[in-house]
């Protein structure tokens, strides 16, 4: 029998587990193309290529190259003919769903990868989601919180919003490798560094990092040894983080990652793990917290994106007020001088992700949405 044919379009994604364990896990039960934005020989494309899975790279910069793109798109589509396009990400689904319509593809999905940021921070964009959430059928929400910005913010229907959380291979995270966890300690100089704060969060605004700063250098007098992790350092708020850590942290107690490919060994460094989003709807999803939890690093969390969907107070994780600098460091040190708590929630974290994030619930999810038409 034929398998069906899908066509993933995706913008400026060079490495992405999650993508990786996607194509993996979907390639027995359908025909996968995947067509990426932006450079060549991406790490991705390159994981595609040596799986067998079709892959074609167009090279896109930003939006002056949108009208060159979705021609391009449109022709790869009318030559190829999937069944259906799902597209990630603002400037894949941009092209992706035109051209898709143009195409006369009639099952076009995007997956909402953010919430309600164009509405709060980023006006602009707003006339970008009402175009994707026309020309869409089908729409992917990756946590109740981006469904009801959908639904009551942007007014789509229910009918058309699928909710589907992201899937993790949660073993990846559990299981780092030794040797390369040792090279990272000495990479990011841990050795003699107690506790170690591990923050895993582009550095923009509504990611509350400014919070975390000033809550580590509450901990100083206490922990003049402790280290504070920043990683994924980029992003448009930088300029004021590294102001703020130039004022309140000396340099040998801080280390910023620009990239760090080995995910789960980062994990394994830390001794606490911290992600406070200023706003409920701030984050869209936040795999962080699932990544965090899987890898059993104690976490203070505030709750945004999907945490409020799994995460309880004092079981899986401490969870503290929005903008509150107190809560966040007393809760870092209720972690590191309360053992039973700290192995507590550990635990109860894991098996929860294990509950509610698995690659399986994910792909399920996937096939029954491709397979409806």
């Amino acid at each position: 029998m034929e398998k069906k044919k899908v066509c993933y379009i995706i913008s400026h994604i060079n490495k992405s587990l999650g993508f990786e364990w996607t194509a993996a896990s979907l390639q027995d039960e359908f025909e996968l193309h995947f067509v990426l934005l932006g450079e060549k020989n991406t790490a991705l494309a390159q994981f595609l290529t040596a799986h067998n899975i079709t892959c074609h790279t167009i090279t896109y910069t930003n939006k002056k190259d949108l009208p060159r793109a979705i021609i391009q798109v449109w022709r790869y589509l009318v030559v190829t003919k999937p069944a259906v396009v799902h597209t990630h990400l603002i400037d894949a689904s941009l092209i992706g769903l035109t051209a898709a319509f143009f195409a006369g593809i009639a099952t076009r999905i995007y997956t909402r990868h953010h919430s309600d940021y164009h509405i709060v921070y980023a006006p602009n964009g707003i006339k970008y989601d009402r175009w994707c959430n026309a020309l869409a059928t089908h729409i992917v929400a990756i946590s109740a919180a981006v469904a009801q910005i959908l639904e009551t913010k942007e007014g789509v229907s229910p009918e058309k919003i699928s909710l589907i959380h992201h899937g993790f291979n949660l073993t990846y995270f559990e299981q780092p490798e030794k040797n390369t966890v040792q090279q990272l300690q000495l990479r990011y100089n841990t050795a003699g560094k107690y506790p170690v704060i591990g923050v895993i969060a582009r550095q923009t605004a509504f990611k509350g990092i400014h919070h975390i700063i000033a809550a580590f250098a509450r901990l100083l007098p206490n922990y003049p040894n402790a280290l504070l992790i920043l990683a994924n350092a980029t992003g448009e708020f930088k300029p004021t983080l590294t102001q703020l850590l130039n004022t309140h942290v000396p340099p040998q107690n801080r280390c910023e990652i620009i990239f760090e490919p080995h995910i789960a060994e980062l994990y394994a460094l830390f001794d606490v793990h911290v992600h406070v989003p200023v706003s409920a709807t701030c984050e869209a999803f936040g795999q962080t917290y699932v990544e965090a939890l899987a890898a059993r690093v104690p976490s203070v969390f505030t709750l945004s994106g999907v945490a409020p969907e799994f995460i309880v107070h004092e079981h899986n994780a401490l969870v503290v007020p929005f903008d509150e600098v107190d809560s966040i460091s007393e809760a870092i040190k209720r972690i590191l001088t309360d053992s039973e708590l700290r192995n507590k929630i550990a635990e109860n974290g894991n098996n929860d992700v294990h509950k509610h994030f698995t690659l399986t619930k994910m792909t399920q999810k996937l096939i029954q949405l491709y397979n409806q038409n």
